[in-house]
């Protein structure tokens, strides 16, 4: 209990005094709330008395009683109350008084709490292309966590997006990982501020590792089946700069990789993560994945060795394991099949990660800093800003946006009057419609005062509703703007018993619009009225058979709590769309996977003969804007790099329309020979710049030879001499490696 002792010393002074018991509970946690919406053998309601008889009983040191879709106990003071409970129990109730970590499930905000600050959804973050935004909105994650008691986040997504059939691909920053790496290192940093022992401080725990966002079909969780090469140059990335950047904790994936579940993988757990990567925190299970292991991967006769191969493979804590687990493990040590000194490494992790938080001096929380700090209008203001720059505008045949001179505008579509769909999955479902604004309620609160919005839903229960009142609305209005795409969902597109039916949709079989959203859009647009489509989604849609129907198209993944406000600011000129595509929009379900950095391979009948390898309808990186921007002057400082240097890559933007607008540089590369096939075209770097009319800029960025790096078949990374060639939008440039 003495702080001004190092941290080890204090780990090892405690660790020597506990019981194979207390060891145990410490490497396991519990939840608050039912699992029965995921349809678990044993439905039961695990109560805050439970929580406290657990602590008490069984040591149990880490407990999620609130800030997931499982615990009734999601309103800040509340949430706040209960942390001081549960902290109370393991302090003043338990012979050596080790507080507890409180982990929550803050993806965009710590958005299951009503009435916190509910940012845009990961892949939203990712088109701003506005790191320093993302660590802004981590920041006031972690303090709305603090606020109620919570000290660990489930948080940040480290997973590139490489397959949008995937149901979690709006929980990603995208397809590129280079762009992952900067939001996840941002992220990082925002939520554990300058220090983990800070007051609004909390435990990251980036996820799912190594490489969960390729699942054979694209269904959620299903195995991974990809090479070390592929490993190490596209998915490990991420989690590597995370571990650059001090993350406090690591989370494995439920899928198998290579046949071998990561849960139960000494090779991931230990050998890369550890030995390799160099990662020294605490590793998390996903909820169910020890079960798992036994009921569904089939990998384990029974829940005992299922314990048994997680504590072997490395990992530390099973976050939902409960009594049962901590038993189990206590059962495996007396009867010689577990080594006690796997439980001393892990148990020594985890209680560095509560001193490190500086729970053993203060591990409570006033109730009136959630009243103050939850969902603050200063916090509020950022995720609108975010929201803003996530909108991106993929089409405007004849200045259709933004719209003027419209005294009556249309408004129709499921996504145009539903808080819950802008909000996306890991929120509070039925969020208080007061709280925030739809886009229906964005746009009459925006539009002139001489412009009259009318409303018709259109689609109900995924069937077309009211045509006649449709087509007579859309035929008489200036303009119509139909809000389609996706609503709430979690997972695998569930729970249905939440999201409601939306006519099959969403689903991993087809990406393209439903047969109601279809019809919807066919009588809207057979009357010649100018129709905008904002799609609001999770990942991107087929629009390929729709695009010659509509006007315009603007996108918003999820974009939160401020997110009607933000898409009716960009439709009437408010804003500037500003954000960029962090992933590809196909054209055909036929075309996956698509992905702008594909690799090069022969062509047998002649290139003529081959279908594009990239033809997207919309490509990674593109979004327009109300103005237009042109480049010139590709430069690069040196004409050569070596192993240890770096050259600066500059060139000038320039605003050549009648409006203020923000381009973002995007710097791309390529190898023109390499011992390995590397991609023809890899995110290097990008730069944001906000430009008045008629202004020219030189924009700057940094390349390493580091950067330069190909990845070989056994995963090791080597500098190769030869051509680089850089482009920035039509230019380029090339640049020798020696």
């Amino acid at each position: 209990m003495d702080s001004d002792r190092s941290t080890e010393t204090r780990v090892a002074d405690l660790l020597g005094r506990m019981t194979l018991r207390e060891k145990a509970g410490q490497m396991v946690g519990l939840h608050v709330g039912s699992f029965s919406v995921l349809q678990r053998e044993d439905p039961r309601t695990t109560t805050v008395e439970d929580a406290k008889d657990a602590i008490r009983d069984h040591f149990v040191g880490s407990a999620t009683p609130f800030g997931t879709g499982f615990s009734p106990y999601n309103t800040a003071v509340v949430a706040g109350r209960v942390a001081n409970q549960l902290q109370r129990v393991a302090v003043n109730e338990t012979r050596l008084g080790i507080p507890l970590l409180i982990p929550v499930d803050a993806i965009h905000g710590h958005a299951h709490i009503e009435g916190a600050t509910v940012f845009p959804h990961n892949l939203a973050m990712a088109a701003t292309w506005n790191p320093d935004l993302v660590e802004r909105a981590a920041r006031i994650t972690a303090i709305e966590m603090a606020a109620t008691g919570a000290n660990q986040n489930y948080a940040p997504t480290a997973d590139v997006a490489r397959e949008p059939r995937w149901g979690r691909t709006y929980e990603t920053y995208g397809e590129s990982s280079p762009l992952v790496e900067e939001f996840v290192a941002a992220e990082t940093r925002g939520l554990q501020g300058a220090s983990l022992d800070g007051p609004t401080s909390v435990a990251a725990t980036v996820k799912h590792y190594p490489a969960s966002s390729e699942p054979t079909r694209g269904e959620d969780t299903a195995p991974v089946d990809i090479s070390m090469g592929t490993l190490r140059r596209v998915f490990l990335p991420p989690f590597e700069r995370a571990i650059d950047e001090g993350v406090a904790a690591v989370m494995p994936m439920y899928n198998a990789i290579g046949n071998e579940p990561a849960h139960a993988s000494n090779f991931y757990l230990t050998d890369l993560l550890r030995e390799r990567l160099g990662f020294e925190g605490v590793t998390c299970s996903d909820w169910l994945g020890v079960w798992m292991l036994a009921e569904r991967h089939q990998t384990a006769a029974s829940f005992t060795e299922a314990v048994e191969q997680v504590t072997t493979a490395g990992l530390d804590v099973a976050s939902v394991g409960g009594v049962q687990h901590a038993e189990t493990l206590c059962e495996l040590v007396e009867s010689g099949q577990l080594s006690e000194s796997l439980l001393d490494r892990s148990v020594r992790r985890i209680l560095t990660l509560k001193f490190e938080l500086g729970l053993f001096e203060d591990p409570y929380v006033s109730p009136r800093s959630a009243i103050i700090d939850v969902g603050s209008d200063e916090h509020r203001r950022v995720s609108r800003e975010a929201a803003r720059e996530s909108v991106t505008l993929l089409q405007n045949n004849d200045e259709t946006l933004p719209l003027a001179d419209v005294d009556d505008l249309f408004v129709t579509g499921p996504n145009a009057d539903s808080l819950d769909n802008l909000l996306g999955g890991w929120t509070v479902f039925g969020f208080d419609e007061n709280e925030g604004s739809t886009v229906r309620d964005g746009l009459e609160h925006v539009v002139d005062d001489g412009t009259t919005v009318t409303y018709e839903p259109g689609v109900s229960s995924g069937e077309l509703t009211d045509r006649d009142a449709v087509a007579s609305r859309a035929e008489h209005a200036d303009a119509t703007v139909a809000v389609l795409g996706e609503p709430w969902y979690l997972h695998e597109f569930g729970p249905e018993s939440l999201r409601g039916e939306n006519g099959g949709f969403p689903q991993r079989n087809s990406l393209e619009l439903p047969p109601a959203q279809r019809a919807l859009l066919d009588v809207v647009t057979a009357t010649e009225t100018p129709t905008v489509l904002v799609l609001v989604t999770g990942r991107p849609l087929i629009l390929t058979d729709v695009l010659d129907q509509v006007d315009a198209v603007v996108v918003a993944f999820f974009p939160g709590l401020e997110g009607g406000r933000a898409i009716a600011d960009v439709l009437v000129g408010n804003t500037n769309p500003s954000g960029r595509l962090p992933i590809t929009f196909p054209r055909a379900m036929g075309d996956f996977p698509v992905r702008h950095d594909w690799l090069p391979h022969p062509s047998p009948l002649g290139m003529d003969e081959h279908l594009p390898s990239y033809d997207p309808l919309f490509e990674f990186g593109f979004g327009l804007s109300y103005t237009e921007f042109a480049y010139d002057a590709l430069e690069v400082s040196d004409e050569t790099i070596v192993d240890g240097n770096a050259v600066t890559v500059s060139v000038t933007v320039t605003n050549s329309g009648d409006h203020t607008g923000t381009e973002t540089v995007q710097l791309f590369g390529e190898h023109r020979y390499s011992s390995v096939v590397t991609p023809v075209r890899e995110l290097k770097g990008f730069s944001k710049v906000t430009l008045s009319a008629g202004e020219t800029q030189t924009v700057t960025m940094t390349l390493t030879a580091d950067d330069l790096r190909v990845v070989k078949p056994d995963g090791t990374r080597s500098l190769e001499s030869g051509t680089y060639e850089l482009f920035v939008g039509d230019l380029n440039r090339e640049l020798t490696i020696e």
